[in-house]
Formats: C-alpha cells, structure tokens, sequence
C-alpha cells in the first residue's frame, strides 16, 4: 500500500479544501516546498500534488513550485488540477513528474484521454471525482450528470497507468473514504486504484491494508496530516518496505 501525503497549492500557499469548495478552505502557513521538505525527511516516497488554481482556471499555474519539489527531491509524484492539453502533460513529464492526473478533460472528452494514454504510455492517471455516484467535473463545480462505474467502463481499454477515485462527500471532512465505493470501482478498473478523500486516522490505512484487495495501489492522506489528526512519524511507520 503506498502512502501519498498530499500537497494541495493555492496562491503559492498549502491548503485544504472541505467538500472541494474553493469558499471553504483552510490556509496553512507552511509553504509547499517546505511541506515536501518534511515528507521527505519522514521517508515517503510518493507525493499528490494538485495546482488548485489550475483546476480553477483551466491551465497550469504552479510549475515553478512543481519543479522546485521535483529537483529537490526525488519523489515519486503524480500531478493534477487544470491539465486540459497534450502540451501541459509534455510540461509535467519534461520536468520529471511521474504520473499526470486527467479529470475533466477526460470525463467531458474520452478521446483527449484515450489519446493522452497512447501519446504518454504508463504516465496518465485518470482522476474520477464522484458525488452520490455521479462524477463531477471543472473543479467540482459542475455535475456531468455520468454514473462513476458507468464511466469507467466506457474507457477501462484506453490505457490509463492509475486510477485516483475520490468521494467528494467525504473529501477534507475526515469522516473515513469510501472504502465500499472505491472497493466497486478497483473490482472493475483494468488499472490499480488510489484511495482518496476522508482520510481521518491511521485507523483508516490500517483498514485500506485490511481490505487486501490487490487492485487498490495505495492511498491519499491531506488534511488528517496537516490539523496534525495523523502524526509523520506514525504515518512513515505504514510506508511499505
């Protein structure tokens, strides 16, 4: 099970999102790179990063930040939040990232992920968002009216290396991820499947590792770390030899 500890960037600052409403954040006063700074002294090896204000608008913001973390560190990290184009994924890959996170452009153009599967294989991770089953798009602002597993079903072939599933209910409120749901959707994914949103305790980790299904990758943990709910030093003791 890896473990990825999140880094969420908003006009330069970390934050944390409840529910992903852009009105309901939490700022810290932490920077991102120091923030990436403390992961690594910990010992993980995997990173979630996502440029909130590209989601926002529709484009890479944050490389500069991005690049930092990439050359300082040497993380495994996976990228998302506003990558609509083949250029902002040659972007990312170029300065060293691992995996680029496709969610709205995916869901609301299959072609432009099938395409971006082939154009960089083993480097997209499709991003499927949901509310009550049906996904949602554009910074969780827009509902695509589309059933989660229905979705994926449609574009299971295409290629894509990781699936990132995140209850949008669950996510920022520390309430525990929707492990039945995310179970439904590895059983059908074609790819390994990240856990993502809720994340309250190491109890909850304990519990992903529990669930022993060999199709679930590893799990996101974001704000349980920084209202410091999840201790570092007790998380680094989950990270898989």
């Amino acid at each position: 099970m890896k473990i990825f500890p999140a880094i969420d960037i908003k006009d330069k600052k970390c934050v944390r999102l409840i529910k992903g409403d852009f009105d309901n954040k939490t700022e810290y006063e932490i920077s991102p790179v120091d923030q990436a700074q403390k992961y690594k002294d910990h010992g993980f090896k995997n990173l979630h990063i996502v440029d909130l204000d590209g989601a926002l608008r529709g484009e890479i913001v944050n490389l500069d930040i991005i690049q930092e973390i990439v050359k300082k560190f040497d993380f495994k990290i996976e990228i998302g939040g506003g990558v609509r184009t083949f250029e902002s994924i040659q972007r990312y890959t170029d300065v060293g990232v691992e995996k680029v996170i496709l969610g709205s452009a995916a869901i609301k153009d299959k072609n432009f992920l099938k395409e971006a599967c082939t154009k960089f294989p083993n480097k997209i991770a499709l991003g499927l968002d949901a509310k009550d089953g049906y996904l949602s798009v554009s910074g969780w602002k827009e509902n695509s009216n589309q059933l989660t597993l229905d979705f994926l079903k449609e574009v299971n072939d295409y290629g894509a290396s990781r699936l990132i599933y995140t209850d949008i209910n669950r996510d920022g409120t520390k309430a525990s991820p929707n492990f039945e749901e995310t179970a439904k959707v590895a059983n059908i994914s074609n790819c390994p499947v990240i856990i993502s949103g809720g994340v309250s305790s190491i109890k909850d980790i304990k519990k992903a590792k529990e669930l022993n299904n060999k199709k679930i990758e590893g799990i996101i943990i974001g704000k349980a770390i920084y209202d410091n709910d999840i201790k570092l030093d007790e998380l680094a003791r989950e990270i898989d030899a």
